[in-house]
């Protein structure tokens, strides 16, 4: 599944490993999830968790963000056709359209109202959780060995 992951769902499951934002960071970590971005969202990344008050470690920070950058997909994007209510969520969205990505991962579902998604499909981490889990369990049902017997 590939997925476009805000930035305060990143910050979330970095401050919190339990609940879904800490569940998508494990699965983005482990590459279960692929996760696209592109130069803008690592520079939002690297800003955010540098400021001092979510007392992250910079060196695991720089480590974390080499993975991220390494294992996931860069991807070239194109302005959106409806501006968001925030400009800086507009990156996001624009590389969900750009990487036809499952879906854009974010605990603020309002700044990406529906009629400026273009079809994305935005999720709320648990939303996303929920989709994952889904997924795997009819991938599982279906390559079980009884899969196919009547």
């Amino acid at each position: 599944m590939r997925i476009v992951l805000d930035t305060n769902v990143l910050v979330s499951g970095l401050l919190s490993p339990f609940g879904p934002p800490g569940e998508i960071v494990r699965l983005v970590s482990t590459g279960l999830l692929s996760l696209c971005l592109d130069a803008r969202i690592v520079s939002e990344y690297r800003g955010v968790l540098a400021r001092r008050r979510f007392g992250f470690d910079p060196n695991a920070v720089a480590t974390l963000l080499e993975h991220l950058e390494s294992s996931g997909e860069m991807v070239a994007s194109e302005p959106l056709a409806t501006r968001l209510p925030d400009p800086d969520d507009e990156p996001f969205l624009e590389v969900a359209l750009a990487a036809l990505a499952d879906a854009l991962v974010t605990g603020n579902l309002g700044h990406y109202p529906p009629g400026a998604r273009a079809g994305a499909a935005v999720l709320s981490p648990a939303e996303l959780v929920e989709r994952y889990r889904s997924e795997l369990s009819d991938f599982e049902a279906a390559s079980s060995p009884s899969a196919g017997r009547a």
